[in-house]
């Protein structure tokens, strides 16, 4: 067994130090390692950049480590049990990675936790140990990591064990002076802990949370995957996402992301926090059980490719609004709502033309995590493009079935088959599955949507739940869609822009639209409109009262030159989703929605 501790003699410096003890250490040069990436995010994110110190030592002796890349050393071949000793820097504040200063620490075991190649499938154990500084003495510790006891774990810093590495790394830790509380949902223990300052309607909180999570595991059928569960909350000013592990999620919202005490409306912030933990909490079903056969096992120092993406995390999106509704945590307008802003996303995306949700999935790694002002032009979302896909995959079996069968029973029949076997799947699993259900092949449909750039055959099938869907133009950047508005533009730029002390900052440009014919590009500064001052203001009321067609002069800089464009407005275009009901009492909707009448 190999055992670890972590603590830290100075947090303020922002140090986790570490030390790693092999017993039985490869006798011709034990080789360790840190990860490249953490799973359920994908991107090489090379977290061994961030030990500053490594040394070893064997029986009091000095140890020579060789370093053989960015992320792993060679210890010189020893007999005897070797301490490893090094110094984590961590003061990046997001789900992914590693967080410490003297108000908290945070951290991910692929951020701190060096890997013994060759032992990962060995048992190990961990002593977490409270940093020193003033005021940690009150201090918690949260994590679903086992105790080395086996007793119910209640906020102590200790000692802790994991079967294997994978487990090891996949328990993400908390420690400070947070807010906890819990629940029973599915007959198991669910914790929230909270870390930031806020105010909080606490009560609200874990009403809903137990409704979301009570839904999911009666979804699945008890027992649950887990026998305890943790949401991880950072609180902070600006900040959203989560990462979703075994057992627990880590989470990032804003303080207006909760609920304030005696407020009783639903607001968009609420609701966005209810969807990101309805989200994560799926996860534990749909990618960290239920996941590509390439993630059985994956090489966390390179990247594992899957086209399969699109089905992992676009699933999971459409389920995890689809459960706030069902379970009465929002209303139906507040789903159509929802539902038309991805399908916005979607439409305002010009690189849905080009990038399939298969190839999107595939090229996570370079391109749909390390976007730039060019990507709403080459590629799209496998989360977003996935959940519309989610969603007509849904409808349509509903459609073939009269109704009797929908993705539910896709969902419940890969369940029940990683219970069998316990392996990922297969590239056209799914589409198999979904054969069987409607009895007849659809894998046409099917492939056309998941490796194919045409427009998706969604309208036709809302219809079919009594949903319309209109289009509208769109009102500015702020517009999410989704909502009917009023004195919307007649024209556009094809320019996306944010207002500063200097002008209009040009952020991104459509292909082919009426900016870039112009001759402007990202990271532009527009100064001035028909010799005019260039404010947000003047932006808009050019695209609301000037017709099609017209021509407008610019002035902007391009780094610190001086040009001019003239420019001719293009139409507004029809890139924005509103969805109404036609008929409440439809049974198709009633069905769709667990509405119950």
């Amino acid at each position: 067994m190999n055992a670890y501790k972590i603590s830290s003699v100075n947090p303020a410096a922002h140090y986790f130090d570490v030390e790693l003890t092999i017993s039985k250490p490869d006798s011709a040069g034990q080789i360790i390692r840190l990860p490249g990436w953490i799973p359920g995010s994908y991107m090489v994110r090379d977290f061994a950049k961030n030990i500053v110190e490594i040394s070893a030592v064997s029986d009091g002796v000095d140890i020579t480590l060789t370093q053989l890349d960015k992320s792993s050393w060679q210890i010189a071949p020893c007999d005897d049990e070797v301490i490893v000793s090094y110094k984590v820097y961590s003061w990046d504040l997001s789900v992914r990675s590693a967080h410490l200063d003297a108000t908290h620490g945070f951290f991910n075991g692929t951020s701190v936790f060096l890997e013994v190649v060759g032992q990962a499938d060995q048992p190990c154990m961990v002593e977490i140990i409270r940093p020193e500084c003033e005021g940690s003495d009150q201090w918690r510790l949260a994590t679903t990591l086992p105790t080395n006891s086996g007793k119910e774990f209640e906020f102590e810093f200790g000692q802790f064990k994991a079967e294997n590495y994978n487990e090891l790394i996949d328990h993400p830790v908390e420690m400070g002076c947070f807010t906890q509380f819990e629940f029973i949902a599915g007959n198991i223990r669910h914790d929230v802990v909270l870390t930031g300052k806020f105010i909080c309607d606490e009560a609200r909180v874990k009403q809903d949370l137990q409704k979301i999570c009570n839904h999911q595991i009666q979804f699945f059928s008890e027992p649950a995957p887990m026998s305890r569960y943790m949401f991880l909350v950072m609180v902070v000013g600006d900040g959203y996402g989560g990462l979703e592990h075994r057992s627990s999620t880590s989470l990032l919202c804003t303080r207006y992301n909760l609920p304030q005490p005696g407020q009783s409306e639903q607001t968009d912030d609420y609701r966005d926090f209810l969807g990101l933990c309805s989200h994560e909490y799926f996860h534990s079903w749909n990618v960290k059980r239920i996941k590509p056969a390439v993630f059985d096992n994956p090489d966390l120092s390179t990247e594992v490719y899957t086209p399969l993406l699109w089905a992992f995390e676009g699933i999971t999106s459409y389920y995890d609004d689809l459960v706030l509704v069902r379970c009465g945590c929002i209303t139906i307008e507040n789903y159509l709502e929802l539902l038309g802003q991805t399908i916005t996303r979607v439409q305002r995306t010009p690189g849905r033309l080009r990038q399939s949700a298969a190839e999107s999935s595939f090229n996570a790694w370079s391109k749909f995590y390390k976007q730039d002002e060019n990507s709403a032009n080459a590629i799209v979302s496998y989360y977003a493009k996935g959940m519309i896909i989610a969603l007509i995959i849904d409808l349509k079996i509903r459609q073939l079935t009269y109704g009797k069968k929908s993705l539910d029973d896709v969902m419940l029949t890969l369940w029940g088959n990683f219970k069998s076997s316990g392996k990922g799947l297969d590239e056209f699993e799914i589409q198999a599955i979904v054969n069987n259900i409607v009895e007849q092949d659809v894998s046409e449909l099917l492939n056309q949507m998941i490796y194919g750039v045409e427009e998706l055959p969604l309208e036709e099938l809302l219809k079919e739940v009594s949903i319309q869907i209109n289009y509208r133009v769109n009102s500015g950047s702020q517009d999410k869609g989704g909502k009917d508005k009023k004195d919307l533009p007649v024209s556009s730029l094809g320019v996306n822009v944010t207002e500063s002390e200097s002008g209009l900052n040009l952020i991104s440009l459509v292909e082919n639209k009426a900016g870039q014919l112009a001759g402007l590009s990202a990271g532009d500064v527009l100064i001035a409109i028909n010799d005019i001052k260039a404010t947000l203001k003047s932006y808009n009321a050019l695209l609301q009262l000037s017709q099609p067609g017209t021509h407008h002069k610019l002035v902007f800089f391009r780094r610190d030159e001086l040009m001019y464009a003239d420019v001719i407005l293009d139409p507004a275009a029809l890139d924005t989703a509103v969805l109404s009901i036609n008929d409440n009492n439809s049974p198709a909707l009633q069905s769709w929605l667990q509405i119950k009448s």
